[in-house]
């Protein structure tokens, strides 16, 4: 129960005052209307509503909608749900998100944050509130690093490593870590990768989309990349066309007609091959390296050849340019020069190996 008044300059203006803000404040949500007597909680449910709705429209990852419904059910839902969208402030929110951070991390503080802009910026649509308050929350960064890439020389020592490694040959990683070194792409958009999207005459392959788990449904081809800078067509080192060619001619068919499935025959899964991954390169002694240090070193390997940073960001898939400066380091076209620059992994037969002068052997 809460006091209510209202001023004005006589009585009956007063309590006409008082009436209108009563009639206000007791409105309650209905049909999917928000007003500022809305809880957060109803608030919350319409616009995770709004994100399935774009999830079946094509225009959200099921991926993305699941994390967004994680975070609401583990911290916002209890942290602020009973609230109303008028007792929403800035210090508040801000408070959610730092305990978020101080309890499990970065990368949960920052997509709790994303669930709350995008529940405040509904109630702001619905005029239930001026602003979105969360733009005055404070940012969280991801602590400062540099990014880390293999060098020529671990690269080739990698490559022949896995090679030898009876794991990686019975759980198909050769050619699956090959492919991704030769083009940067991620584990999914490796994994979603099919015969009709390469052109091994050209020398080319096409990126379409992604594999993804859905929640209740397994996993499936997303008909769509990361974003829409994803869509992109890349040229191939001679040395994967020669891979790829043998993987032809010794593949049998598979119902989704991708180049690289799971060891039993299904699609690959994208979080298992990591751990797989994870399992191999701590194997061949290179406890720091992930799937995401393969992009990296493409990335790398086109900058130090001089190629531009929009290039790179092509090769990628990146919308923003600075996103390959800061962490990797026109648009949707098969030139993009890492094509030649990947050449230096090819030797006779498409194994690993490479012939290296004697600085580039030593890593110089």
């Amino acid at each position: 129960m809460r006091d209510v008044e209202r001023t004005a300059q006589s009585r009956a203006a007063a309590e006409n005052a008082l009436r209108i803000a009563l009639r206000d404040r007791g409105r309650v949500s209905r049909g999917g209307e928000i007003n500022r007597d809305s809880t957060v909680a109803e608030v919350g449910e319409l616009w995770l509503a709004e994100i399935d709705r774009a999830v079946r429209l094509g225009k959200r990852s099921p991926t993305t909608s699941e994390a967004y419904r994680y975070r609401w059910d583990r911290h916002v839902r209890d942290g602020l749900g009973m609230l109303r969208v008028r007792e929403l402030t800035v210090s508040r929110l801000d408070r959610l998100v730092v305990q978020v951070h101080d309890r499990y991390g970065v990368g949960a503080a920052k997509t709790t944050r994303t669930v709350l802009s995008g529940l405040v910026g509904l109630a702001v649509r619905h005029d239930a509130l001026d602003r979105n308050l969360v733009r005055d929350v404070r940012r969280i960064e991801n602590a400062t690093s540099t990014a880390r890439s293999l060098t020529t020389a671990q690269a080739v020592d990698l490559r022949a490593k896995i090679s030898a490694d009876p794991k990686s040959r019975e759980w198909d990683l050769v050619d699956f870590t090959d492919f991704m070194l030769a083009t940067g792409l991620r584990i999914g958009e490796a994994a979603a990768v099919t015969w009709p999207a390469l052109d091994l005459d050209a020398g080319t392959v096409e990126v379409r989309g992604t594999v993804v788990r859905v929640k209740g449904e397994g996993l499936q081809i997303k008909p769509r990349p990361k974003s829409k800078s994803g869509y992109r067509t890349l040229e191939l080192p001679a040395w994967a066309i020669a891979m790829l060619r043998r993987r032809r001619a010794e593949s049998v068919p598979n119902d989704w007609d991708v180049v690289f499935t799971a060891p039993l025959g299904g699609l690959r899964d994208p979080s298992n091959t990591q751990s797989d991954l994870r399992k191999i390169f701590d194997r061949a002694g290179y406890e720091w390296v992930t799937s995401h240090v393969y992009r990296k070193t493409v990335a790398t390997l086109m900058d130090e050849a001089g190629l531009t940073a929009r290039q790179a960001a092509d090769q990628l898939g990146h919308a923003k340019v600075s996103m390959t400066q800061d962490n990797y380091f026109g648009r949707k076209i098969a030139q993009t020069g890492a094509a030649n620059v990947l050449e230096i992994f090819s030797n006779p037969g498409g194994k690993p190996g490479v012939d290296l002068d004697e600085d580039a052997a030593s890593g110089a």
